[in-house]
């Protein structure tokens, strides 16, 4: 497989170091020179020649440019199939047709996968390890060309998933796009806050602001595509919200309860680990010195006391060279894990 890669920014990138794992020759080119180089630097693959012909072409451009990029790499003939990797779909598909696109060899589609940094610097050939990757044909593209994508889809680690455009955007708005909204209001919070507050600042706020450090740029145009779904759920989540605030200034904490358990119920309909359904884990407290090598010690001792990891979460204490690290395991498989540790040395919380 030959694929020439078009945008050299976190997603670009990434797919790039992703396929070249593979064995994969790929080829980049970028309207900026100095992120094509960096990539190439990074071993993404090389310069795309004026007359190569690959066989499949990812466009990781904004949203905005996707229909374009794709009229003039057909133009040219750049390959006998095309995908785009933009959070939204039905833009580029709407523009697309009316720039007269072949949409026949066209499979718009989007890996469900990224992070709060952006550039070709913060790619990573495991970004798509497991991670969905949304696949929306049109009524036109050809089985052939959706075979194509769904192999190279597979060959970057991730799981196809097969959906229309105008669903694909209604429910990453709802997982994706208005989340990123709520969590930048949150964080703006933060703004004029006094550094005494933001000395207590634990791990559940930064979990709740790290994705408002993503790209202001990307994100501005990622929003105004799919401006209605995403303003739907805000108006819902405001909604609620709302009558949060309401119910907390009348003196009715207690009515707020409501809008937790609701909160609970859907934290646990997040499917789990591999897509499967969400399990329930026992967490291991373990307090682990902030130096190198402490992690391995911490894992390698669960290996030898045959207990599998499902999930790790460090929280760092302010001030301190130390943190707790929270490891998810089973909860047949908490005790001899605690045994374990405790054995070895290690100061844990039962």
């Amino acid at each position: 497989m030959r694929v020439a890669v078009i945008g050299t920014g976190l997603i670009g990138t990434s797919v790039a170091l992703a396929l070249r794992e593979q064995g994969v020759s790929v080829w980049l080119a970028d309207t900026d020179p100095e992120a094509a180089r960096l990539a190439a630097n990074l071993g993404a693959g090389e310069p795309l020649p004026k007359t190569a012909t690959a066989d499949v072409a990812v466009i990781a451009v904004p949203p905005s440019a996707v229909a374009a990029t794709l009229a003039a790499v057909q133009a040219r003939g750049l390959a006998s199939c095309y995908t785009d990797v933009a959070s939204v779909k039905q833009l580029p598909v709407t523009q697309a047709r009316a720039l007269g696109c072949d949409m026949t060899s066209y499979v718009p589609s989007h890996p469900l996968a990224g992070r709060e940094k952006h550039g070709p610097a913060a790619a990573r050939a495991d970004l798509f390890l497991g991670r969905t990757w949304a696949l929306c044909p049109a009524p036109e593209s050809s089985e052939q060309a959706v075979a194509a994508i769904t192999a190279l889809v597979r060959t970057c680690g991730a799981v196809p998933v097969r959906t229309d455009a105008a669903a694909h955007d209604r429910w990453v708005a709802l997982v994706s796009h208005a989340p990123h909204l709520v969590a930048s209001a949150m964080a703006a919070r933060l703004e004029a806050a006094p550094a005494a507050a933001l000395d207590l600042a634990g791990q559940g706020l930064r979990d709740v602001t790290r994705i408002a450090a993503g790209d202001t740029g990307l994100w501005t145009q990622i929003l105004a595509a799919n401006a209605e779904p995403v303003a739907e759920v805000l108006a819902a989540v405001a909604a609620d919200l709302t009558e949060a605030a309401r119910m907390l200034t009348e003196g009715d904490p207690k009515s707020v309860a409501t809008l937790l358990d609701i909160g609970q119920a859907g934290v646990a309909r997040i499917p789990g680990k591999h897509g499967g359904a969400p399990r329930e884990f026992t967490v291991v407290q373990v307090v682990i010195r902030d130096q190198p090598g402490e992690l391995t010690r911490l894992f390698d001792a669960a290996g030898r006391a045959g207990v599998n990891i499902e999930d790790v979460r460090i929280e760092h204490s302010p001030g301190l060279p130390v943190g707790v690290a929270g490891l998810s395991v089973r909860p047949a498989e908490a005790g001899p894990l605690l045994d374990a540790l405790e054995a070895g040395g290690w100061p844990v919380r039962r």
